[in-house]
């Protein structure tokens, strides 16, 4: 490599020496990669040792350089639970975990229903937050389940998926009214599945763990009855739907069948259902109580299984920042929810480094797969796509310190646990907007 002394040209960055990992192609070799005016200009094996005079030079030494990652599902608290997390505090954290784009959920107070909300999240985050921010409207007014919000509306103004965040919707004409008219605007809905009803009270997973622990339990029926009739409406409406996050062996099952009838679903499974599972709450630890709750183990293997199938289509943190007041709580009392922007990599790296998932398997979920069920140009490493991308290296050790975290909540399950993949940069649009140490 030439030695460069002369003044970088403004906006071009030279990565050289890394492995290039791209789940869209299937690229995995050795190269480097070229970033002009805030795109890809060049990637490739020739541009591995190579550098253009006059660019800024990052030497990856061997490590892992990938689309930068894409989360669908980040509950934030900006407006209204600004003390939990706030746009700018989401993006710290989200820039330390290799996350450059980032969806974020309608449970805000007020509520994202209405047209001056979408702009006012899309505003704050122009102006605060260093990664992408896209919104993912209310599906129905105040989140009540009771009469929709205005999809084509939202939509125009810049709404990229509609959720009932962390509840259901209950009244099945409602949804299916939802999906159809969805469909009219080709607009996603998101869904999290659970019978509100036979999941009241609960607080962890239905079995021997709770009954040892005596605390009131969700019975996994509740997801799966729930998946199952909005199948039958999807079926009915052919609206596009996505299974926001599943957690048991029989939801996968529903999703395969669905897609084998060629319908028009996609699921979702969070960071923490993989890696973890019901016997980690221990002695009555609230930070492993989520949303839904963590199943048995057999459940979390059937789901690392399906990730390595490609039957998972989306990995997300499902970041959920909670204060330490409402978590400080007795367990069956506490708010469920756990923080994983900047965990969510290094965390599903175990599912590599331990259950031998391929990387690109890995991935992609995290990559590809969430920019094109989004409509996203980005999650791919090719010419002219944009230059959001992850540095890391998957086999650095380091040690969990919520206190040392930038996300404003420190409510992280793996609190001094050793994870195995640490992020060393990160860039949007050809940006640098985190580097490590």
């Amino acid at each position: 490599m030439a030695i460069n002394t002369s003044k970088p040209l403004a906006g071009t960055t030279i990565f050289i020496n890394a492995r290039l990992v791209d789940p869209a192609s299937g690229l995995d070799e050795p190269g480097g990669l070229l970033v002009k005016d805030g795109v890809i200009a060049d990637l490739g094996g020739h541009l591995r040792r190579n550098a253009p005079v006059g660019a800024d030079v990052i030497d990856c030494k061997g490590h892992v350089l990938c689309p930068g990652l894409i989360d669908m599902q980040v509950f934030m608290g900006e407006p209204g639970y600004e003390h939990r997390e706030t746009i700018r505090t989401a993006g710290e954290a989200a820039a330390a975990g290799g996350v450059t784009t980032i969806v974020v959920m309608p449970d805000t107070n007020p509520v994202i229903d209405q047209v001056a909300l979408v702009d006012f999240i899309q505003r704050r985050a122009r102006d605060n937050c260093v990664v992408n921010v896209h919104v993912c409207a209310a599906l129905t007014k105040g989140l009540e389940g009771k009469e929709m919000t205005e999809i084509g509306l939202l939509k125009r103004t810049g709404a990229i998926a509609f959720s009932n965040g962390k509840s259901s919707v209950a009244d099945t004409k409602v949804m299916r009214n939802a999906l159809l008219y969805s469909r009219d605007f080709n607009a996603l809905i998101v869904h999290f599945a659970e019978d509100r009803y036979l999941a009241a009270g609960g607080s962890m997973n239905s079995g021997p763990t709770s009954a040892r622990l005596g605390l009131p339990a969700i019975h996994k029926m509740a997801e799966v009855i729930m998946l199952e009739r909005d199948i039958r409406l999807v079926e009915m409406t052919g609206g596009r739907y996505h299974a926001a996050t599943l957690s048991c062996a029989e939801s996968v099952a529903i999703i395969k069948a669905a897609k084998a009838r060629k319908l028009p679903v996609t699921c979702g499974v969070s960071m923490h259902h993989l890696t973890l599972n019901e016997e980690d709450i221990g002695p009555y630890r609230t930070f492993f109580k989520l949303r839904p709750p963590l199943r048995s183990e057999e459940d979390r293997k059937a789901l690392v299984r399906a990730l390595a199938e490609g039957e998972i289509d989306v990995v997300v943190s499902s970041h959920d920042p909670q204060d330490a007041d409402v978590k400080r709580r007795p367990f069956a009392e506490a708010e469920p929810g756990a923080i994983g922007l900047e965990t969510l990599l290094a965390a599903v790296m175990k599912l590599h480094h331990e259950d031998r998932v391929p990387l690109a398997h890995l991935l992609k979920p995290l990559t590809i797969n969430s920019a094109q069920i989004l409509g996203l140009k980005s999650g791919r490493l090719e010419k002219a796509a944009p230059a959001d991308l992850t540095l890391f290296d998957p086999n650095q050790v380091w040690v969990v310190d919520r206190e040392q975290m930038k996300a404003r909540s420190k409510n992280t399950p793996f609190d001094e646990r050793t994870l195995h993949g640490r992020v060393l940069r990160t860039m949007v649009a050809g940006q640098t907007v985190y580097q490590y140490g």
